[in-house]
Order: C-alpha cells, then structure tokens, then sequence
C-alpha cells in the first residue's frame, strides 16, 4: 500500500505568503487518499486505481468467520500485499467524511476543517467544505496546503516509488503483539533508499486476516529545508472487502514554526466496488 499523507502534510508548511482558497478537486493518475508518508496513502499498492465492468459495481461483504486460523508471519505479509493488489482492481469509488485538524503549539494556533470526499477510479478526487473553525494562518498555510500536496501527488502518478512493498522496503518479522483488541503481526521495515516519501518504522497486520492495521515511522528524508523531522501513526479498518485509512497522527519539527502537529479523520467510508473482484479479495 502507498503512504502519502505525511510528506503531503508538511510540504505545507508556511514557507511565505499564504495561500489561497482550498483545492477541491483532483484529477490525476492514482489515489491513495491521505496515505502515510508520501507515501504509503501504499500503502503495497495502490488502494484507489482502477475499475471494473459498470455492473459489478456493488461493494462485497467481507464475511471473515471467527474461526479463521492464525497465519504465519510470512503468510499474513504476504496475504496483505496479494490483497493490495486486489484492492486497487476492485475499488471503483468511495465517498467519506475527513475532518483535518492542525495546531501550533509554540504559536497556540489551531485549525479544524470538515470536507465530504468524494473517488472515482481512476482520475478523480474531489473535496467539498463543510465547516472550518480557527485561525486563519493555519487553514491558508497547514491544511490548505496539505490538500494541494495530495492533488499534486495524484497528478504525478509515482505511487510505485513510495509503495509498501519488497522493492521499496525490507521486510523483518519482530513478534506477535495485541493493538485495539487485536492481534497482530509487527514488522520492521527498513527502506532501500534514502528517497523523500520513504519511512522507516513499523507495520501491523491482522494475524487471521493479513489486514493492515496500522504504520507507524518516520521520514528517512526531509521533503524540505524547513523541516527537521517528521513522524507519524497511521490506523486502518476494514470496511467490507477493503482496508482504508481511519486516523493519521503527525508530527514535524520545523525551523520556522516549531512543531506541527495534524490529525486526519475519516468516516462514514461508502466503498463501491467491482463484486467480482472483491470477492476475489475475501477469498485471498
């Protein structure tokens, strides 16, 4: 899976005049949503890319029973990275909540901004406000900014670069652990290359389902001059067939700011999919 959100977020950072009315629609190659560095978004591969046939467009159920058996380290990493494949063939279009919140803590800013989001596969990411409430810097130079560093990496279409994947990252299994009531698979992983949109940290993956549930890391490269560090946690859940983000914790170190902290929620997930092709997903 593709992680695009944390190099996103920062390449907002107020760098000089503030920017101005929210970008609210994308058209581009790939959609990772607000994925984790540049990321991830890969989150594997990418999650919203392509379509199927208009008349499989309903999204399955995914009906996992409670007596799975608990899967190998090596079968659930593999298992997640056969069902990001899937996913990114099966999800037509989704629409979702997202309330973006910012704050400065060295300045006492803060910022919070509602939006509808709407995907169509594979070109299409619209964003309609809703309500901000705050300071104004911080909607013109955190959050804006961070909508149009999405619409950007849409539009570049080089999710292959930051991927969670064996070509971007080394894989080494560290134990097996509970988070949220879950057990889970911990990974390590360890970036090939010192490249901006790469991260090094840990992944979390259901040990009955191989269902990523979450990444957590930090940036092996600074995006910017501006920024000093960047770290991250980023929750996923499984909504039907398919695995989508849910939280993303951030927070950079910067030379003109201080720190930045962003939290980026998403709910009320309604995924369409190719029925087939998700099926394929339950059954991976």
């Amino acid at each position: 899976m593709k992680f695009f959100f944390i190099t996103a977020l920062f390449l907002c950072l107020p760098v000089g005049a503030a920017a101005q009315a929210p970008v609210l629609v994308a058209k581009g190659n790939a959609v990772d949503g607000l994925s984790p560095i540049a990321l991830l978004y890969g989150e594997g591969s990418s999650m919203f890319a392509t379509s199927g046939p208009a008349a499989d467009r309903t999204a399955a159920v995914l009906a996992a029973p409670a007596s799975l058996p608990r899967m190998s380290p090596e079968l659930a990493l593999q298992t997640y990275q056969g069902r990001s494949v899937l996913q990114a063939a099966a999800l037509i279009s989704y629409s979702a909540n997202t309330r973006i919140s910012a704050q400065l803590p060295d300045t006492s800013q803060y910022g919070e901004f509602e939006l509808e989001r709407h995907y169509s596969a594979p070109h299409t990411l619209e964003f309609k406000a809703v309500n901000f409430t705050g300071d104004g810097f911080v909607k013109s130079n955190i959050i804006t900014r961070l909508l149009q560093s999405e619409v950007d990496h849409v539009q570049k279409d080089d999710t292959s670069l930051t991927a969670m994947t064996p070509a971007n990252y080394k894989f080494s299994f560290k134990g097996t652990s509970q988070l949220d009531g879950r057990i889970v698979h911990v990974y390590q992983l360890k970036p090939r290359k010192k490249r901006v949109g790469l991260f090094k940290g840990r992944l979390y993956l259901d040990v009955y389902t191989g269902s990523l549930v979450r990444a957590e890391g930090s940036a092996v490269k600074s995006p910017s001059f501006f920024i000093k560090k960047i770290e991250f946690v980023q929750d996923y859940t499984d909504i039907g067939s398919f695995t989508l983000p849910m939280h993303i914790h951030s927070e950079a170190s910067t030379r003109l700011v201080g720190r930045t902290i962003v939290d980026i929620y998403h709910s009320d997930y309604r995924p369409v999919g190719n029925a087939t092709m998700a099926t394929q997903i339950t059954r991976f």
